[in-house]
């Protein structure tokens, strides 16, 4: 499970996708999400699955990358299908287990918001697969700059948030590395109750915590030994300009956001 996990890896490509503007890319990621909350239909919910399709085509990414990330929150959607299928009230029931009535309105609303995890995951995966760690950094600073004028740490905020999401490959692939050395041990990480594998996970957590505070005690002080500061005066490989492929990129998304507003007035 730990390899399907695709949060925070990056696909190297030359694709439009992967050439526009990290801060476009953000930003048309935030406009992505509001239009999945959105949406009202089955209809919907297959028009994004669509657009999710031709965007991965474009960038050339397997689209079993997309499915591959889902893969290791199927118990959270399987929660969440059957929280809202059996506690939700409607007006129109099917049938009745024991205490729970089952309505139709309960059943549309907890199809509904699974397929809305499984596409906010899927929309966060094109974004981080198609765009490096370091390109996020200068984005999320760029976007957050004008809040400097409030003393709001900008810079500070985006090194933590793009520097945690880049080890999240790191930590995943120190996990499995753990946990095989652990098993030719003899360590049994399957088998047993809930509580036992619980306690099962302790010999695999603790040398994780370990090693994780050991590589961030040696990035804080290699970035030290390089004087390394941060801020208005970093100085930057590559400066972020806005080209056609950006202006090129909103149109497709206003029209995906148009097609979802269609869509709710059709089917709301």
């Amino acid at each position: 499970m730990l390899n399907d996990i695709t949060l925070g890896q990056y696909f190297p490509g030359t694709s439009p996708v992967h050439r526009m503007d990290p801060r476009a890319k953000l930003l048309l990621t935030i406009v992505f999400i509001v239009g999945v909350f959105m949406m009202k239909s089955i209809a919907g919910y297959a028009l994004t699955l669509l657009f999710l399709y031709l965007i991965v085509r474009i960038a050339h990414i397997p689209f079993k990358y997309l499915i591959k990330g889902v893969k290791p929150l199927r118990f959270i959607i399987i929660f969440t299908f059957l929280l809202n299928l059996f506690f939700l009230t409607g007006e129109t029931p099917l049938f009745t287990i024991g205490p729970f009535t089952l309505t139709s309105e309960a059943l549309f609303n907890a199809i509904y918001y699974s397929m809305r995890l499984v596409f906010l995951v899927m929309g966060t995966s094109v974004l981080t697969l198609t765009t490096s760690p370091v390109q996020l950094t200068d984005a999320l600073e760029r976007l957050l700059h004008p809040l400097q004028r409030f003393h709001f740490p900008a810079h500070e905020l985006a090194m933590m948030m793009t520097i945690a999401l880049r080890f999240i490959p790191t930590l995943l692939d120190e996990t499995d590395k753990i946990q095989k050395a652990q098993m030719a041990r003899g360590a049994d990480f399957e088998s047993g109750n809930l509580i036992q594998r619980a306690k099962a996970m302790i010999p695999l957590l603790v040398p994780l915590f370990v090693s994780s505070f050991r590589r961030a005690n040696d990035l804080a002080m290699a970035m030290e030994a390089r004087c390394y500061r941060g801020g208005d005066h970093r100085t930057r490989l590559r400066e972020l300009k806005y080209t056609r492929l950006d202006a090129m990129g909103a149109l497709v998304m206003a029209c995906y956001i148009a097609l979802v507003l269609v869509e709710g007035r059709i089917f709301g």
